[in-house]
């Protein structure tokens, strides 16, 4: 028993001196300093790796054009019929090109294909931020099995914290009554632990990126 409180007392002795010992902080700049390494001339690339990594589908383009493009190729090789676009801008530029949709909630039930705006896209996470506050509503980027995102480079922040100020500067205090953020496919693996995507939501998640 004396041995044991002999060392107890040599070690409170040198925890003791140890704590009066001034030393430099190692770390003078830590509270500062950026959480996450920079990332600001390459968001595009980030985001797209990110959204990868989530098994959600990344497509860059330079205008509309190639976008219409790259949505017919689309369309034909997934054989869609229904697609659904309830936003005015984006109905606009549809109609431009010819490109089929339903404008309408008519046999929404046996909707394939949502295609929305969106508020922004988060590099870091690959995440893509979605409201209310448009005339998609929440419905369309939720219930068919595909969800297709237009996006513009413009909308690219770095963070979560830069999404909700991009947010409120659109909105200002008439925020959207949803917010939410999508980071890949609907998933689950309550069953048997096995990944399960499109279980509560859309399987596929296919991000459109057009040059702004």
């Amino acid at each position: 028993m004396k041995d044991n409180t002999s060392s107890r007392e040599k070690m409170l002795k040198k925890i003791r001196k140890a704590l009066l010992e001034k030393r430099d902080n190692p770390y003078p700049n830590l509270e500062e300093a950026p959480l996450y390494e920079s990332y600001d001339d390459y968001p595009d690339i980030l985001f797209a790796e990110q959204l990868t990594m989530a098994a959600g589908k990344f497509v860059f383009c330079e205008d509309e054009i190639q976008f219409i493009e790259n949505l017919l190729l689309m369309a034909d090789e997934k054989n869609w019929r229904k697609i659904y676009c309830w936003e005015p801008p984006l109905q606009e530029m549809l109609d431009k090109y010819e490109f089929p949709f339903y404008s309408t909630d008519t046999d929404f039930m046996l909707a394939e294909v949502g295609i929305t705006l969106c508020e922004s896209l988060i590099a870091r996470n690959g995440s893509v931020m979605v409201s209310n506050g448009s005339a998609a509503g929440r419905r369309l980027s939720i219930y068919p099995h595909y969800h297709i995102v237009l996006a513009y480079t413009s909308q690219l922040v770095p963070d979560l914290k830069d999404a909700f100020k991009l947010l409120k500067a659109r909105y200002g205090q008439n925020l959207p009554s949803m917010t939410s953020v999508i980071t890949g496919p609907s998933r689950t693996a309550d069953i048997e632990k096995t990944l399960v995507l499109g279980a509560h939501g859309p399987r596929e998640l296919i991000v459109f990126l057009i040059e702004s």
